[in-house]
């Protein structure tokens, strides 16, 4: 096998594969090829900044234009994709925005260096289908929203899945996130935008465009559809094959910005006890059960912490008191990267057991 010219920067040759014939993290996306989706599978009429896919984010001024799904529609080497079907014929104000959105934290694009005349080239490449056909945008972004790189793809047959690379120039002005847990770079694919929005193709701007000047607006077509998997956004001119990582390994990646307490095929608000944190005991003079979680994979920052009832909706864990079932409110405290602590509302000292709940902690950029 020829492994190419070594890339001193990151200890790996030109394909990825490291001098000692491991893999380094080539592919500063995660979850590129769509294989992991902790929140659910199904988002219909998404709001602005929800998540579908891990690590990947729905935004939009405007409600209700669009529904999310993970589709087995993919092409060779990948099992899913993620689909977005419009769900109007919406006509776009000029500042109306629409987009899909992954941002890379600052760690794992800190050696890039933009902002500085070392600034590195990189290579997004994509798979893409849609039921349209045309030109289409999207953009680098940084953390301030006030540089950008607009760019375009074209889609030539419909509902035909096509592979896209765009080789981008590294931006040498500009303040750029370096190496912290911040919002080093954002990646954007618009699904429609106005004239405030959008910029000319193909060059830096110190603007915050979302898409580019000429593009097809998905949400302007009712039913339209479009699909993406294989992203890959990597150092240098060339687009090289996708960086396949292991499922545990991609997983723990996601986990980094979200976990959850329920198996993975179950969605954040399930009706199910699998998977949730079990505990008895006595409860304090103040009227509270005490445990603490513990996260599977350190958090980016101390993360936000929901709770939910096994018996799905409300957000108070069950337990048994006496013989009595009851609901008893939560609360989280002392949260950190690797853990928090729960307080369980069951009443004043008392001996309660089958205490049962889930939960999610959330430090998405």
């Amino acid at each position: 096998m020829a492994y190419g010219t070594v890339n001193a920067d990151l200890m790996t040759t030109s394909d990825g594969v490291s001098s000692s014939g491991l893999y380094g993290f080539k592919n500063r996306i995660i979850n590129g090829n769509m294989m992991v989706w902790q929140r659910g599978t199904t988002f219909n009429a998404p709001a602005d900044g929800d998540y579908n896919a891990d690590r990947w984010q729905y935004g939009a001024n405007q409600s209700g234009k669009v529904n999310i799904a993970q589709s087995s529609s993919a092409p060779s080497g990948f099992s899913y994709s993620a689909l977005v079907t419009s769900t109007s014929s919406y006509s776009i104000g000029a500042s109306d925005l629409f987009r899909y959105t992954q941002r890379i934290e600052g760690f794992n694009t800190a050696d890039l260096a933009f902002g500085t005349a070392s600034a590195s080239t990189v290579t997004l490449s994509f798979w893409v289908m849609s039921s349209l056909t045309g030109t289409f945008g999207g953009s680098l972004q940084n953390n301030n929203g006030d540089r950008s790189y607009p760019f375009t793809y074209t889609i030539n047959s419909a509902n035909t899945w096509e592979y896209e690379t765009i080789t981008i120039a590294g931006d040498t002005t500009g303040t750029w996130v370096g190496a912290t847990n911040g919002n080093g770079l954002q990646l954007n694919f618009s699904l429609g935008a106005g004239s405030s929005r959008i910029g000319t193709a193909g060059a830096w701007a110190a603007a915050g465009y979302y898409g580019a000047t000429g593009q097809t607006n998905l949400v302007a077509t009712n039913a339209a559809t479009w699909q993406i998997v294989g992203v890959q956004l990597e150092k240098g001119s060339t687009a090289t094959s996708f960086d396949y990582r292991p499922y545990t390994n991609e997983l723990q990646l996601c986990q980094r910005y979200f976990e959850k307490s329920y198996n993975i095929s179950d969605a954040p608000n399930s009706a199910t006890y699998n998977g949730g944190q079990d505990l008895s005991g006595s409860s304090d003079s103040g009227g509270n059960l005490l445990t603490r979680i513990n996260f599977a994979v350190s958090k980016r920052t101390a993360p936000t912490i929901t709770t939910y009832t096994s018996l799905g909706g409300s957000s108070s864990w069950t337990y048994n008191r006496n013989g009595a079932v009851g609901n008893g409110a939560t609360t989280a405290d002392n949260i950190g990267t690797s853990g928090a602590r729960v307080y369980v509302a069951t009443g004043a000292n008392w001996v309660v057991g089958n205490v049962n709940g889930q939960w999610t902690a959330s430090a998405e950029l």
